[in-house]
């Protein structure tokens, strides 16, 4: 494999009313070695009360000063979308044109090595229909930092935490979730979907009853149905710094907080036989365990 992958995705960033974290991400994006031939497109979601006003004006002014890639695409909406219904479009508008994309939000830190990691996984596996995406976010969980020999591991749910993905992937998810009566009273597909993690099943019903309103918990359940995996790498290539008062959707968290990768690896080996390891799976799932939770809080 290549050390510069031949076609570069493009980035896509979704930021909101937060200007510390998202100059932090940006920061950090341009520091990776592969920013200089991405195009970058960002998409600033309007503001939701009066009160955010001004934030996303700071927002949108700090937008204009951004350099250090390929070009810069900046979208702005008059009305609060939602980050749902922004990351919907917007990947949606991009994918189309470009055939797959690398999605980030602006409370995530990138490793100088995460474009890299991320374009040579989604050449590699752009063509294995058993890959429904790429993470760039990995947990943080012994068994990978001392016994874990390739550079990647294999579940059977997507990331929200820098992703990647292929146009027939994202244009195959149902967001209305069509079906979801059918499955909801199917204890063996439930039990099945559990697998994903615990708390999926919980997630979704939130998600069709109103309670939430989430693009990852709908990619997720697609994902299941298709019966397909993503890729993770072995060290994080993200690190979320959203877990903070103010955050729209991250406010808890330290279970999932991980290390970034700082190393100097630009090669990445993947395999096209996949293999599942479920031991490690369940130490994953352990980090969504109710007590786990209550000692988050």
């Amino acid at each position: 494999m290549e050390r510069t992958p031949v076609s570069l995705a493009p980035i896509l960033l979704f930021t909101y009313k937060r200007l510390e974290t998202l100059e932090k991400t940006v920061q950090s994006l341009q520091q990776n070695e592969l920013s200089s031939g991405s195009e970058l497109f960002i998409f600033s979601d309007g503001a939701k009360t009066d009160e955010d006003v001004s934030s996303v004006h700071k927002v949108r002014e700090y937008l204009k000063s951004i350099s250090g890639f390929k070009s810069v695409h900046i979208f702005e909406t008059r009305q609060n979308k939602g980050l749902a219904n922004s990351i919907i479009e917007g990947v949606t508008q991009v994918i189309n044109e470009y055939g797959k994309v690398i999605v980030l939000e602006d409370d995530l830190l990138t490793s100088p090595n995460f474009l890299l990691y991320m374009n040579q996984a989604l050449n590699f596996y752009e063509r294995n229909s058993k890959i429904f995406s790429v993470a760039g976010y990995s947990y943080n969980v012994p068994l990978l930092r001392k016994n874990w020999q390739k550079d990647y591991y294999v579940t059977y749910r997507t990331s929200s935490w820098g992703w990647g993905s292929w146009k027939e992937r994202w244009n195959s998810i149902d967001w209305d979730v069509k079906g979801f009566d059918e499955f909801i009273n199917d204890p063996k597909e439930i039990k099945r979907f559990l697998l994903l993690g615990r708390d999926v099943n919980r997630l979704l019903k939130n998600q069709m009853t109103g309670k939430m309103d989430s693009w990852a918990i709908r990619m997720c359940f697609s994902q299941f149905k298709q019966n397909k995996l993503t890729i993770y790498p072995k060290v994080s290539k993200i690190q979320n710094i959203g877990f903070m008062p103010g955050a729209t959707h991250t406010v808890r968290g330290k279970r999932f907080r991980t290390i970034l990768d700082t190393g100097d690896q630009n090669k990445f080996l993947f395999d096209e036989d996949i293999v599942v390891d479920d031991k490690l799976l369940r130490k994953i799932d352990s980090l969504r365990s109710i007590l786990r939770r209550i000692i988050d809080r």
